[in-house]
């Protein structure tokens, strides 16, 4: 075939049809109804207990003061005109987070009058809403059988985190999860704004970032993950505005810092490490070098192995994206390449978004230089998740989770903790490395559903 002139190589066209090389497996699937799924009901009990536990811990448990104060004194400093970063500061130090905190904080300060037993009341809500937005996730994904849901609600430090101590985190992650419920559902643009949201409150949402926009390149044609990158760079810059258009280089130094060095003392993860070495630029660079492989290697080997391997994905996304550019060049081809571009994308399957985002977020977890106590929160209720998407027997997969448990309830860590954190994050990487990977389509399918 001919475009603009020059003769196209077959080989081309075959990449830009790889995608759909691998057959799917015989699996079918009939519509499941309430009293067949018992997902569902037991989920809505487990919702119900919680909510009860939870008014509990608020009423019998007492307040653990961390960084409350501290975020309403930020605050303050906001709503009183401040816009230079560097002068928003509180008892725990200076603010070192995006525009979408302040004007959320902004808010729970109006609706509690920045008292701490009604913020409590805000987080025990914020708390059910983000695991009722957790089970929908695990009910539409068939990994997870229904009993083992009840493990999304026996963490004693995610109470802790949300109820007891108030964390932005608490915020940042239940925006996220509601983003990745939107993937699942394939509204990629709708869910890439309340990502966005997401990394306006905390910026370890961008953990959640290369799996994402690789999912989003199987998903949508280049010009459709540029509009949806566009429109969550849009959230970025209408929320910094104010700071941008007054302090812009404070605001970015300040609140995109990613060359930031935590306090030794407060790493539950590598505190057998010696303080010198902990701080060192060598060992944060050796941590991003095995983040990246990491990276890279489930890229290649497991989410892209049905496309024949990342490299082969990304070349027939460029010959993807060049038939598409001969629509303008060759009006007697657009019907041709139009049929070949529509045919090399395909619908993803829920369970292929979910693990995808799920392991790529658990990378980056096993290879940060220093997690906090509140950090648990960004990927607890990946754990059950991730942990039957391993071929481990099911005694040691709770048993897995148990002990990670256990070390993010050691107070204050010690090199022991930290050592089997370590080990059993390493554990569970293992077994989600050589577990096989699922075919990542949904079957018999065509792309012909829009990406809203």
């Amino acid at each position: 075939m001919e475009i603009g002139g020059r003769k196209l190589k077959s080989g081309e066209t075959m990449a830009a049809e790889s995608v759909t090389q691998s057959a799917p497996p015989t699996r079918s699937r009939g519509r499941i109804t309430l009293l067949e799924n018992p997902k569902i009901p037991f989920a809505l009990a487990l919702l119900f207990a919680d909510a009860v536990l939870v008014s509990l811990i608020i009423a019998f448990v007492p307040y653990t003061k961390i960084d409350w104060d501290a975020y309403m004194s930020q605050i303050t400093g906001f709503l009183g005109g401040e816009r230079d970063y560097r002068n928003l500061k509180g008892d725990t130090g200076p603010l070192v987070y995006p525009a979408g905190f302040l004007y959320i904080y902004s808010a729970f300060k109006y609706l509690t009058g920045g008292q701490v037993y009604p913020a409590q009341i805000l987080f025990g809500v914020l708390y059910i809403v983000n695991l009722a937005i957790v089970l929908a996730i695990y009910v539409k994904t068939d990994v997870v059988p229904w009993w083992a849901l009840c493990l999304l609600s026996l963490s004693k430090r995610v109470h802790s985190i949300f109820v007891l101590r108030l964390f932005n985190d608490c915020v940042a992650m239940t925006l996220l999860h509601a983003a990745l419920l939107l993937f699942v559902h394939r509204r990629w643009n709708l869910g890439l704004i309340l990502f966005s949201g997401a990394v306006s409150v905390k910026m370890n949402v961008l953990l959640y970032a290369p799996p994402l926009l690789l999912l989003m390149l199987k998903a949508m044609d280049i010009s459709g993950v540029l509009l949806a990158l566009s429109g969550a760079a849009l959230v970025q810059i209408l929320l910094g505005l104010p700071f941008l258009v007054s302090y812009p280089v404070a605001y970015i130094s300040r609140a995109f810092n990613l060359g930031r060095v935590f306090i030794h003392f407060w790493s539950v993860n590598f505190k057998f490490i010696p303080e010198p070495v902990f701080v060192s630029r060598g060992f944060a660079i050796l941590l991003l070098a095995a983040h990246l492989i990491l990276l890279a290697s489930f890229a290649h080997y497991s989410w892209c192995k049905h496309e024949g391997g990342l490299c082969n994905f990304l070349h027939s996304r460029y010959v993807f994206m060049r038939m598409k550019f001969a629509l303008f060049l060759s009006s007697s081809f657009s019907k041709k390449v139009g049929k070949s571009s529509s045919s090399s994308l395909r619908i993803l399957n829920k369970e292929h978004i979910v693990t995808t985002m799920f392991v790529g977020n658990f990378i980056g977890i096993v290879c940060a230089r220093s997690l906090h106590y509140q950090f648990y929160s960004w990927y607890f209720y990946s754990l059950p998740y991730l942990l039957w998407r391993t071929n481990y027997p099911t005694l040691l997969r709770l048993i897995l989770f148990v002990g990670v448990e256990l070390c993010w309830n050691i107070y204050p860590s010690n090199s022991l903790s930290s050592v089997l954190l370590l080990c059993l994050h390493l554990i569970i990487l293992l077994g989600l490395w050589s577990s096989p990977p699922e075919y990542p389509y949904e079957e018999n399918k065509p792309s012909s559903c829009k990406n809203k």
